[in-house]
C-alpha cells in the first residue's frame, strides 16, 4: 500500500507475486504533477525493472513481492549494490540451469548476452566496428543493430569451436581466435 497507494493485485497461484500489468497501469495513470506522483511513478518503474529485467525469472507477467522493501527507503535506493545483486542472481540461475534435470532457465538472458557479446567478439552477432559508441545503458547499442547473416547461420558446433579456440577474453571485449 505504501509504495503503490493501493493494495496490489497478486498472483492467483502464489500470494508473493504481484502482477506487472497492474503495476504498469498504476505507473501510466500517474499525472506526474506533484513530487509524490513522480515518486510513485519512479517506484513502479523500478519495481517493473527489478521483476522483469534485473531479477527476471520464468514468469514475465509477475514480479516477486520480496523486492517491495527495497523501495520503502527511496532516498537510500541509490546506495544499494544493484550490480552485485544482479550478478549473484545470474550465478544462482546459471547454477540451477546446469543441473541435469533442468528443463528451463530463469536467468536474465538479455544481461548475459550483452555481457558475453561485449567481451567475446568472436561470438557477437554484430562486428564491433559497426556498433554505435558504448553509452549508458550499454545494452542499447546491441538492440537496434542488424545481426549479420553469417552470425545467424552459425551452428552450435561453430560457436563451440569459436569459444574453444578463443585465446583471450578481457575487460575491453577483445577476443583473439
Amino acid at each position: 500500500m505504501a509504495i503503490f497507494g493501493r493494495e496490489p493485485v497478486l498472483s492467483g497461484n502464489s500470494k508473493s507475486y504481484i502482477k506487472l500489468g497492474w503495476v504498469r497501469r498504476i505507473r501510466d495513470g500517474e499525472p506526474l504533477d506533484t513530487e509524490e506522483s513522480i515518486r510513485k511513478y519512479v517506484k513502479c518503474q523500478i519495481f517493473c525493472m527489478l521483476g522483469s529485467t534485473l531479477f527476471a525469472d520464468k514468469s514475465t507477467a509477475y514480479a516477486h513481492a520480496k523486492y517491495l522493501p527495497l523501495l520503502r527507503e527511496f532516498e537510500r535506493i541509490h546506495t544499494y549494490s544493484w550490480g552485485s545483486a544482479c550478478l549473484a542472481h545470474l550465478y544462482r540461475a546459471l547454477y540451477r540451469a546446469s543441473r541435469y534435470d533442468t528443463k528451463e532457465m530463469d536467468v536474465p538472458l538479455n544481461l548475459l548476452f550483452v555481457w558475453v557479446w561485449e567481451r567475446m567478439l568472436c561470438i557477437a552477432p554484430i562486428p564491433r566496428h559497426t556498433l554505435p559508441p558504448a553509452e549508458i545503458p550499454v545494452a542499447m547499442r546491441w538492440s537496434h543493430s542488424e545481426w549479420t547473416t553469417s552470425w545467424l547461420a552459425k551452428t552450435v558446433a561453430r560457436f563451440r569451436h569459436d569459444i574453444d579456440y578463443m585465446q583471450e577474453v578481457n575487460i575491453y571485449g577483445s577476443c583473439d581466435s
